[in-house]
């Protein structure tokens, strides 16, 4: 139970953050508000994403591990090949930690929302935000509808775009997008593969990666260089059977990408634009309002631990709010201090993996030389990954301010 003085919370945004975040803030005693500015679960845009050990850590929190457990694929592994089939490495998780899953963005955003509602958790969907304002005891939300909400506290839980972090900070800056599409689907074919890992591929042209899911078929995603980044409503306005082609043309030398996106029905191809991560932000909260999840802290997807850094956030903003007196500035600072850099070294973690995937011929040829080493060493899976998926947050102990 909350022995802070923060009552009250709007939540704006439905993806992954939002609905954590307010499982969370109710479990500090703290009534929540989710408000959604699409119609629905799911806007339609994501297609696979990983949830790494300490991501569930956090969701068990909540109480939304099990329902998450439900969906995906657990992974225990990556395998590392070139274009030809062949082996260039393998990274394991890190001993002794449950499998990460392999989800896709909408299913997971189901979940979460059918979780927090039987929670008790209210979702008010079309909730555009355009504005808010503060005053001495509340602040006021106001939406496109005309509508408008009042609490304690504003959470922007609005994604890499967010609405609330412009608000915090006009001049915050804007997403950074790679020189990199990204594309998504799933194919009607089960390629050759261990149920239990994941597949990269450093092509001869661009990077794919891919797992096979117990109902046959394939989830992949790729990564192809471009000569400069393209927005996602430009790549969208590409008929998504002319990408097929070119993904098809691009990737007509390796295996398996060529037998899977072959399989791929184009009216199933998710077209996402530019691979796509926040630089560093320099403000997370003023007054009343704060930032959780992407839009504070994205990293690239390349990195692996998005979801689960936005679940962790959720989480440890809740136990700020829980147990600081406000105003609310005191919760939201004792909060940045526990995730700013942990957030930040992961993003600079995404960003040198995006360098990894564009590397010509002669480095494939030396990383497959170097692997077996580097796994061994300083690539080994508990110093890779160790100090993030190990991660875990204990809710009972109290925030010192």
């Amino acid at each position: 139970m909350s022995t802070g003085t923060t009552r009250t919370a709007l939540v704006i945004g439905g993806g992954i953050a939002g609905p954590v975040t307010a499982m969370a803030l109710r479990k500090a005693g703290i009534e929540a508000t989710v408000y959604e500015a699409y119609p629905g679960t799911a806007d339609g845009v994501g297609v696979t994403l990983t949830l790494a050990p300490n991501g569930l850590d956090a969701l068990r929190i909540v109480g939304a591990d099990e329902a998450v457990s439900g969906i995906g694929q657990p992974l225990v592994r990556s395998e590392m090949l070139d274009g030809r089939g062949g082996r260039i490495g393998e990274l394991a998780g890190p001993a002794g930690l449950p499998p990460s899953r392999g989800l896709w963005r909408d299913e997971l955003c189901r979940v979460l929302h059918e979780t927090a509602a039987a929670q008790g958790v209210d979702v008010r969907y079309g909730k555009r935000l355009v504005g808010a304002e503060e005053h001495p005891d509340r602040i006021v939300a106001r939406f496109a509808d005309g509508t408008a909400a009042e609490a304690d506290v504003l959470v922007g839980a609005d994604g890499i775009r967010s609405t609330v972090r412009g608000l915090i900070d006009p001049d915050a800056p804007e997403p950074l997008a790679a020189r990199l599409l990204n594309f998504g689907g799933a194919a009607d074919i089960a390629v050759p593969a261990r149920p239990d890992s994941s597949y990269f591929v450093f092509g001869r042209r661009g990077f794919f990666g891919y797992w096979v899911q117990p109902d046959g078929r394939t989830a992949w995603f790729a990564n192809l260089p471009h000569d400069r980044p393209v927005p996602a409503a430009e790549a969208r306005a590409v008929p998504a059977s002319e990408w097929l082609a070119r993904l098809r043309e691009a990737y007509a030398r390796d295996e398996p990408a060529r037998d899977v996106l072959a399989r791929t029905d184009a009216g199933a191809l998710v077209v996402l634009g530019s691979l796509e991560s926040m630089p560093k932000v320099p403000t997370w909260h003023r007054g009343r309002m704060v930032l959780v999840g992407d839009a504070a802290h994205a990293p690239s997807s390349s990195s692996g631990q998005g979801a689960s850094q936005a679940v962790e956030s959720a989480v440890q903003l809740a136990r700020c709010l829980r147990d600081l007196p406000g105003p609310p500035p005191g919760a939201f600072a004792a909060y940045e201090r526990l995730r700013r850099a942990r957030a930040e070294k992961i993003i600079d973690r995404g960003n040198r993996t995006n360098g990894s995937k564009t590397v010509g011929p002669v480095g494939r040829t030396m990383m497959k030389l170097m692997m077996p080493v580097m796994t061994r060493t300083f690539l080994s899976p508990e110093r890779t990954l160790g100090p993030e998926q190990r991660y875990t947050i204990d809710w009972d102990a109290p925030v010192a301010a």
